[in-house]
């Protein structure tokens, strides 16, 4: 079977983006339809900013079942019948007729957390929020009542955790400014204050030095009447009354009725625990249910129903869950939780910060006041300060976590540390952020007083994580990423101008470049779709161009050079009906200068593969059996598997990457060998790909004599998702080591449809791409026009050089291909971009570029060599005279490229490179061909020599024959056969 295992293999869904239509997720649902209204999506709006909700009438939240679709129905039912719904925190439920001033739309990226209910579906992020429009004009905005009756509006004060009106009453129904001046008459108060839209308090003077603020503060809707304002967030409307009131006052509103904790009849263990003092340090308990009904019963099962051990209730008709109080809580009296529940008045249900506390099993553990973490940090990280989010909405980092039960201090450096960010900053108990430095100059971010950072960490309630709209930061103390920025870059530099926007380029063994192009791409109604390139005419545009033929569209298709004796390309599938099964046929002919006869050979009748989704084929077919081989792993990843990256490994066997998974297959049955680890995709998303349509490019890293280290692969670029937003590292990985590993490096700059090309010094030129995007037309924006170079040889983390730039955008369709001086034919670019008027944003690029890599660009004579026998047998060895211009064979280098086609970041041949063994005597080197067709696949090769940095003109030279007898295939007299 060592022929089977060198004869074509295909990805079959690689090669057939044809028969997908696949959509992205959409980030908003942008249309809903109920009864006779339309609720169209406005985007993604801040929340929360200080303190106040955006919208802030009913809101309900559902830790399991939260969607879009259920918020717009409960905005919009019987007496919620809103203008507005936004949903946020993946869970939470907002509704409102109005925006609330401070209020600013951001970018969609921002609303980045799935619903609880519908993974497909965005929620909006913490202190974010998706809102969506009924279509129907709200009333007129709410206002602060200026009087009812005898009460007279004194105006906003402001409020805090000791209250300027200690006592909190329930009202008849719901907060309005009616129902809490008439509640603070009957207990005997003159002064009546609402906060926070559905809270009441009471007193017989304003105490803790509360004071006048503006009343843009108090803009917060009454629960029960959308057309007047109660507060805000610590901000109280207060009201006084004008006459003598006579009835005498109660130590608090609640005790008008008889109240008490229930102390029997509850369900399983659960207990009463005591009654506790809330928001002196802050929040002692979270995740919050409100219910005007609320009973202790149905805080319990609310409790329970989500696996927490303790259930809390404050002021009648809030439920707090969780596994212990934080904060510093402390204990106060049973006779101070006086509070009537909302839904049974005889049940004790906390009072205005005093909570009625339960436990399922006893017990109730107390957490001390969170500190900021400043010791026993991770790594080389230190702590920074607090730093304030910009007042526009606009958040510092993009990079965002959201750890709901999770987030530590540790996790969150460790996290940003992984993926390269050497600052992090955790943000309202639950965030975590990774960025640089850059971000937060770039954002005039401010530091604040370390104080202002106090929220407790998600998953660490004794450690502070920012709180909102604060970040607690650190920073690496230290360089972690060497991005090197060389005086010699190289450089871009216009070739020639071109008849095709080419899908697919590659270097024929003639030395001339066949480009193949997605039918109706050209500028020219003419074209074939197909044309040759004679590198040594560049100088005359109508003799560098042959015009060749294809019978069937190449769009979606793959390429690769056979090892038969012609070297014949071969071109597989296309993109619909007969296309797809497509199988085409190339001979070079000619030479530089002289013009070629040949052209593509492909008749569908007789030669044609059976497509199969999500499977593997080889052709030609071997003897007996089906050569369809379906791999479940494919069709459950589909469609963000496709032109999976394929390759041979030293040991016989094939590493396939594909989406963001990989695995080793067996070289005869193709079943798993070794799943590997999944690749580390995006910082804050794990589900980020690196094949086609998230698409990132693979090469296997250089090989050298004698071919004992084990082989590494290399995967740069990719996207998300969702957002698209395009991946900023590398990974590689041993494939066949014991307990296989990735390794991350970051880049300079985020890449999608990168190109990577291998260069005959063992290095890696990295270029084309956008930084946001996936694969496809339209799909892209902001091009990549800067290129690096990738080098293997150096430190893990300071392999990457920062080269020169370009001016064309080389976005989806583009290619980078090794010409045999050495330099880079960079090609290609078919976004299918438009503005709204129908202009392009970015050409269909027909321009021709090569880049000049830096060890061309130094002054210095390329190596010469002369060769005779360029058929090897592998282990063979064969002369070369050589003539160098600046050293000696002593330090010589000799190296070999596998020949490859270019296509969709996907490098056919696997970009293999090896650095055979040689020996010289004067000028007379003999090198020992590579020892198998696993180290080396048959095939050709660019033959290079290297004088220092220097590479000579690539000789093509066939290692290993053609074993399968390619070269008599396919039998057919439509077809030529080059032999073997």
């Amino acid at each position: 079977m060592a022929g089977l295992t060198t004869s074509l293999i295909w990805i079959i869904s690689s090669l057939t983006a044809a028969g997908y239509a696949y959509r992205f997720p959409s980030h908003h649902l942008h249309h809903l339809h109920r009864r006779d209204t339309t609720w169209t999506a406005l985007g993604c709006w801040t929340d929360g900013v200080d303190g106040t909700r955006t919208l802030s009438a009913a809101t309900y939240t559902d830790t399991v079942n939260m969607t879009i679709e259920s918020c717009v129905n409960f905005c919009s039912t019987g007496s919620n019948s809103y203008a507005y719904a936004g949903v946020g925190y993946a869970q939470e439920c907002y509704c409102g007729n109005y925006f609330f001033s401070g209020a600013t739309n951001v970018s969609s990226s921002d609303c980045d957390m799935a619903c609880t209910g519908n993974a497909g579906e965005f929620c909006g992020a913490g202190n974010r929020l998706d809102i969506f429009w009924s279509g129907v004009q709200p009333p007129a905005p709410p206002i602060l009542v200026p009087s009812v009756g005898n009460w007279s509006l004194l105006g906003c004060y402001n409020d805090s955790a000791t209250r300027a009106l200690p006592y909190g009453t329930g009202v008849t129904g719901s907060v309005t400014v009616e129902s809490c001046t008439t509640a603070c008459y009957n207990a005997g108060y003159p002064y009546a204050g609402m906060e926070y839209a559905d809270e009441c308090y009471c007193g017989m003077t304003i105490e803790n030095n509360s004071g006048p603020t503006p009343d843009a503060g108090c803009d917060m809707t009454c629960a029960g009447n959308s057309s007047e304002n109660c507060g805000g967030s610590y901000q109280l409307s207060i009201y006084k009354y004008t006459q003598a009131i006579t009835v005498a006052p109660v130590v608090n509103s609640a005790s008008l009725s008889t109240v008490s904790p229930v102390t029997s009849g509850l369900t399983g263990n659960w207990t009463y625990g005591g009654c506790y003092v809330d928001n002196v340090n802050g929040r002692v308990i979270g995740n919050e249910f409100d219910s005007s009904n609320m009973t202790v019963e149905s805080c319990i099962a609310n409790c329970a129903g989500q696996n927490f051990t303790i259930a809390a209730i404050e002021y009648s008709t809030q439920c707090y869950c969780g596994d212990y109080l934080i904060n510093g809580a402390t204990k106060g009296t049973d006779s101070e939780c006086n509070m009537a529940c909302g839904g049974n008045a005889i049940e004790a249900c906390g009072g205005p910060n005093l909570l009625s506390v339960y436990s399922s099993n006893g017990n109730i553990t107390l957490l001390p006041v969170p500190v900021l973490q400043t010791t026993n940090l991770p790594g080389k990280w230190v702590y920074e300060g607090c730093l304030a989010e910009p007042s526009t909405g606009a958040r510092i980092f993009q990079y965002e976590n959201e750890w709901d039960t999770n987030n530590t201090v540790d996790a969150c450096l460790n996290q940003c540390a992984a993926f390269g960010y050497p600052v992090a900053g955790l943000e309202y108990g639950a965030q975590c952020f990774c960025g640089d430095v850059s971000d937060i100059t770039a954002a005039n971010g401010t530091y604040v007083s370390d104080s202002q950072c106090n929220m407790a960490c998600s998953g660490d309630p004794i450690h502070l994580c920012g709180a909102g709209n604060r970040l607690s930061t650190y920073y690496w103390n230290g360089t972690m990423n060497t991005w090197n920025t060389p005086a010699n870059t190289g450089y871009y530099e216009f070739l020639i101008g071109g008849l095709v926007v080419p899908l697919i380029a590659t270097v024929g063994i003639n030395n001339k470049v066949t480009f193949l192009e997605k039918w109706g791409t050209s500028e020219y109604d003419n074209s074939t779709g197909a044309y040759e390139l004679d590198l040594s005419l560049v100088d005359n545009y109508q003799l560098a161009w042959r015009e060749m033929h294809v019978k069937t569209d190449v769009f979606c298709s793959g390429s690769i050079i056979l090892p038969d004796l012609g070297g014949r390309q071969i071109n597989v599938g296309g993109w619909s009906l007969s296309s797809t099964f497509g199988v085409r046929l190339y001979t070079p002919d000619g030479s530089p200068g002289v013009n070629g006869t040949n052209d593509w050979e492909e008749m569908l009748m007789s030669l044609h593969f059976n497509v199969a989704d999500a499977s593997l084929e080889i052709l030609p077919a071997p003897p007996g059996g089906d050569t369809v081989v379906t791999l479940d792993y494919l069709q459950r990843t589909d469609p963000y598997n496709l032109y999976p990256f394929l390759m041979v490994l030293p040991s016989g066997r094939f590493f396939i990457g594909y989406y963001n998974e990989a695995r080793i297959l067996d070289p005869v049955t193709f079943d798993t060998v070794t799943v590997l680890p999944n690749m580390p995709g995006a910082v804050n998303n794990f589900l980020a790909g690196r094949t086609y349509p998230m698409e990132g490019s693979a090469v296997l890293l250089p090989q050298y004599a004698p071919y004992t280290d084990p082989i590494e692969v290399l995967i740069c670029g990719g996207s998300t998702i969702g957002a698209a937003i395009a991946l900023d590292n590398c990974i590689s990985i041993a494939p066949e080591v014991p307990d296989a590993t990735w390794t991350l490096e970051r880049m300079p700059s985020k890449r999608v449809m990168p190109c990577i090309t291998t260069l005959p010094d063992g290095t890696y030129l990295i270029m084309n791409g956008a930084h946001q995007g996936v694969a496809g037309f339209g799909l892209a924006t902001d091009p990549n026009l800067g290129a690096i170079l990738y080098d293997p040889s150096q430190p893990i983390g300071q392999r990457i050089s920062i080269l020169n730039n370009t001016i064309v955008a080389r976005l989806y369709h583009s290619e980078a291909t090794l010409l045999p001086d050495g330099r880079v034919l960079v090609s290609g670019s078919d976004p299918q971009t438009n503005y709204p008027n129908g202009s392009r944003v970015y050409p269909e690029e027909m321009r021709i570029e090569v880049y000049v890599p830096p060890y061309l660009n130094r002054g210095l004579m390329q190596p010469e060599f002369k060769i005779t026998e360029t058929d090897w047998k592998l282990g063979g060895q064969y002369i070369i005279t050589v003539t160098l211009f600046r050293g000696t064979t002593n330090t010589m280098r000799i190296s070999l490229v596998a020949a490859s086609s270019s296509t969709h970041g996907n490098v056919m041949s696997g970009g293999r490179i090896l650095f055979p063994a040689f020996s010289c005597s004067g000028n007379t080197c003999t090198i020992t061909a590579p020892p198998n067709a696993y180290v080396s696949p048959p095939g050709w090769h660019q033959l290079f020599i290297l004088d220092g940095p220097t590479p000579s003109h690539s000789a093509w030279v066939r290692i290993g024959g053609d074993p399968a007898q390619l070269g008599n295939w396919p039998d057919y007299p439509d077809f030529t056969k080059p032999g073997v």
